[in-house]
């Protein structure tokens, strides 16, 4: 028999002993000498004590009751038993760290930098594409479907099904679908979930918060702030164009310029700023590629005949 072996056995045999009826103090105080002796001694100790607790939890589901040891035992049932014990408390601690390597593998964390978005498929099929300078997390463990936007815009592609809701965590608000293509937007308190196909609901994360939900369908924005939730309907085509940063495009619809800027602030690193009020309040309309603000700055001067200052910060816009 090799020493690793010994060592297994020798300390499955005081797991034995250890769950007799009548453990002594005299027992307790020979088993931390044992313990004591050696870093050996604990490392298999604590690991088959890990197994003989997962292995009880598993004979208490299956049986109901608990198994009562004799002392009367010899010591060669005793060794026996602590022989078979390596064995079953081994299996038990490997069964219970696939399943821990599994759930950790079901949970990821997604962070971009300023202009950039990555995609990723989930296990279960569904589909998330998260946009720039953002945060999202998703974890698929336990049964659960879940994800939080920690901060950023996500657009979801959900897997159907039904036994399984998926559950968007942003802020205060609480997103669930069943299945369905959405985007949701947090910036700040402000949530904006936008639907491009299917319906979800939005409620506040707070189950204690007697907020009434909302259902919204394709075609429909929810945007909440606090304790306010507005919904306005937009059309599909308006929810796509909203969508199109996905293909690296910005599109508005006679928005203001102060909007506009914003937007485009999220996805460079060169900043746009507004020289006066009277710029910031112009409206515009138009698709311009996100990340290429120069073309963007240059249009406005064309059109509108807007000053453009560029520096080494940015770009400021004077009428």
């Amino acid at each position: 028999m090799s020493v690793e072996r010994d060592i297994e056995q020798q300390a499955a045999q005081w797991l034995v002993v250890r769950e007799q009826p009548g453990w002594s103090a005299a027992e307790a105080a020979a088993l931390q000498t044992w313990l004591d002796d050696s870093v050996a001694h604990k490392a298999a100790f604590w690991r088959l004590e890990a197994g003989w607790h997962a292995a009880d939890r598993l004979a208490a589901m299956r049986s109901g009751r608990a198994v009562v040891f004799d002392r009367r035992w010899t010591r060669a049932s005793v060794w026996a038993l602590a022989a078979s014990l390596v064995i079953v408390c081994l299996s038990a601690l490997a069964l219970w760290q696939l399943r821990a390597n599994r759930d950790a593998a079901s949970a990821i964390r997604i962070a971009t930098a300023v202009g950039a978005q990555r995609q990723v498929t989930l296990a279960d099929g569904s589909a998330v594409t998260v946009n720039t300078a953002s945060v999202m997390r998703a974890s698929l463990a336990g049964g659960q479907r879940r994800a939080w936007l920690d901060r950023g815009e996500a657009y979801f592609q959900i897997a159907h099904d039904p036994s399984h809701p998926f559950v968007v965590f942003a802020g205060r608000r609480k997103v669930t679908v069943l299945g369905t293509k959405f985007s949701v937007h947090r910036d700040g308190e402000t949530v904006i979930v936008a639907v491009a196909e299917g319906r979800v609901r939005v409620e506040d994360s707070d189950p204690a918060k007697p907020e009434r939900a909302a259902i919204i369908t394709a075609g429909e924005v929810a945007i909440t702030r606090g304790q306010s939730m507005l919904l306005a309907d937009r059309s599909e085509q308006r929810v796509q164009d909203a969508l199109a940063w996905r293909r690296g495009v910005l599109t508005f619809d006679q928005v203001t310029l102060e909007q506009a800027v914003h937007e485009f602030n999220r996805y460079n690193r060169r900043q746009i700023r507004l020289g006066d009020a009277q710029a910031g309040r112009l409206r515009i309309g138009g698709s311009f590629e996100a990340t290429n603000i120069d073309a963007f700055t240059r249009l406005l001067r064309d059109a509108f005949g807007l000053r453009i200052t560029n520096d080494a910060d940015g770009v400021t816009i004077k009428s």
